[in-house]
C-alpha cells in the first residue's frame, strides 16, 4: 500500500472516530433507537412480558421499532384500561390492530350461526353492537369475528346462507362507523375442530357474497398453513377480500424462523403489494424470558430486511 493511500485511510478513520466520540459525548453515549420496521407488525400483551405491564410493553415495543399493537382481550378490559392503552399507542405513533368482537364458546361448541336457533344470531349481533363503542375508545378500525361452529345436522349450503345473512346484518351495524369486521378462518386439524370457517377461500366466498367494506377476511397464516397450505397463491387469489394478516410459524405457533413457513418470501410478496395494513404477531415466543424476546425481535428484523 502506498504512503499516500495509508494517509488517506488513516485520516478517514480519525475523522470517523472523532465523529463517533463527539456524538457520544454530546448525547451522553446513549445508543440510537432501532429503526422502525417497514411493515406494521403488531405485538400483543405478553410478547414482551419481562418488560413490565401492558403500557410498559407498548413503550418497549415502540422503542424496538414496532409500528402497531393488537389486543384480542381489549373488549373485556375496563374503559379506563382501554382509554389508557389508546393514549399510549397514540403517543408513540402506533396503530391499533384487531380486538375480538365475537368469539365462540369453545367448551359449548356455540354459537351455531348457521343453525336453527335465532338466539345464537341475536347474541352475535349484540356483541357487534357493543364492539362499536370499544372500537371508538381504542381508536381501532378492525375487529375479529369467528362465525361459530358447524351444525352437523344441516347441509353446509344452508348454514352458509344463514352465516351470510347474519354477517350482512352485522355489516349494517358497523359500516356507518367506518369499522371492519375481519372473519378469521381457523384450522380444524390442530386447534379448533368443528369450526364453521376453515379456510381463507371460504372466507373470500362469504365476504364476496356480502359485498360490504365492513366485512373482510383475516388471513392468519399459521391456521391456513395447517388447514390448506399454498399460502402465496391463496393470498393472491383472495387478496381483494383480505383486510388483515397474522403471522405465526408452524409447528409450534411461535416467531418466524422456528417452523416451516418461509416468512421472508411472504414479506417480500407483501411489500410488492405495497401492503400498508397491520400484521398481527399472533404467536408465542419459542424461548422464555428476555432471551426469547430478543430472539423474536431479531426474527422480525431478519424477515423485514428480506
Amino acid at each position: 500500500m502506498s504512503v499516500s493511500r495509508r494517509m488517506v485511510l488513516a485520516g478517514s478513520a480519525i475523522a470517523a472516530g472523532a465523529a463517533i466520540v463527539g456524538t457520544g459525548s454530546e448525547a451522553g453515549a446513549v445508543a440510537q433507537d432501532p429503526p422502525r420496521f417497514s411493515l406494521a407488525y403488531a405485538p400483543h400483551e405478553g410478547t414482551f412480558k419481562s418488560r413490565g405491564n401492558r403500557l410498559e410493553q407498548i413503550a418497549y415495543a415502540a422503542d424496538q421499532g414496532f409500528n402497531a399493537w393488537e389486543d384480542n382481550e381489549a373488549a373485556g378490559r375496563s374503559i379506563a384500561e382501554q382509554t389508557a392503552m389508546a393514549r399510549a399507542l397514540q403517543q408513540r405513533g402506533m396503530t391499533m390492530g384487531v380486538f375480538v368482537a365475537s368469539m365462540p364458546q369453545w367448551a359449548e361448541f356455540r354459537p351455531l350461526l348457521g343453525g336453527n336457533d335465532d338466539a345464537d344470531r341475536a347474541a352475535f349481533l349484540a356483541d357487534i353492537r357493543a364492539s362499536v363503542e370499544v372500537a371508538k375508545r381504542l381508536d381501532a378500525k378492525w375487529m375479529t369475528v369467528v362465525p361459530g361452529f358447524l351444525d352437523r345436522r344441516l347441509p353446509i349450503e344452508i348454514q352458509t346462507g344463514r352465516v351470510i345473512d347474519t354477517m350482512r346484518h352485522a355489516a349494517e351495524i358497523i359500516e356507518p362507523h367506518g369499522l371492519v369486521m375481519v372473519m378469521e378462518p381457523l384450522n380444524t386439524l390442530t386447534n379448533h375442530p368443528g369450526v364453521f370457517l376453515q379456510t381463507i377461500q371460504q372466507g373470500f366466498a362469504i365476504a364476496r357474497a356480502i359485498d360490504s367494506t365492513a366485512v373482510k377476511v383475516l388471513a392468519d397464516l399459521y391456521h391456513e398453513q395447517i388447514q390448506a397450505g399454498n399460502l402465496i397463491p391463496t393470498l393472491e387469489t383472495c387478496w381483494d377480500e383480505i383486510a388483515y394478516l397474522q403471522f405465526g410459524d408452524n409447528p409450534g405457533r411461535n416467531e418466524p424462523g422456528t417452523g416451516e413457513i418461509n416468512y421472508r418470501t411472504i414479506t417480500r410478496w407483501l411489500r410488492g403489494r405495497s401492503f400498508d395494513g397491520v400484521i398481527g404477531m399472533e404467536h408465542g415466543n419459542s424461548i422464555d424470558g428476555r432471551e426469547g424476546e430478543d430472539q423474536l425481535v431479531a426474527a422480525y428484523r431478519e424477515i423485514d430486511q428480506a
